[in-house]
């Protein structure tokens, strides 16, 4: 897949995906959530299983494993992985782009 850039400012939806959508996407969209609310800023975060994931998602956070998974479901969104659930720096590193306006890449 090639490789998508979105505006900081076109960022509105970010969808936690994982294989079920329940378990790991809930826990690591209540996080992003959490880090996006404590630095001022309004994008919605949803939880979803990588199948599900829906047409108007901007950004996708997706273990390594589904990645390519959720790049074929998602293929108008950025598509972050990631290797561990807990103490991402993944999040981090998302929530400071956004909040200093620049561009979202997978």
């Amino acid at each position: 897949m090639g490789q998508v850039v979105k505006q900081a400012a076109e960022v509105h939806k970010i969808v936690f995906a994982c294989e079920a959508g329940m378990g790991s996407s809930l826990i690591g969209a209540n996080q992003l959530k959490r880090k996006l609310k404590d630095a001022g800023l309004v994008v919605e975060v949803i939880a979803t299983a990588v199948h599900a994931i829906p047409k108007d998602a901007d950004v996708v956070v997706a273990h390594a494993g589904l990645a390519k998974r959720a790049e074929e479901a998602a293929p108008t969104a950025v598509v972050i992985p990631f290797m561990n659930f807990v103490n991402n720096p993944v999040y981090d590193e998302l929530v400071k782009k956004l909040k200093a306006g620049q561009p979202i890449s997978s």
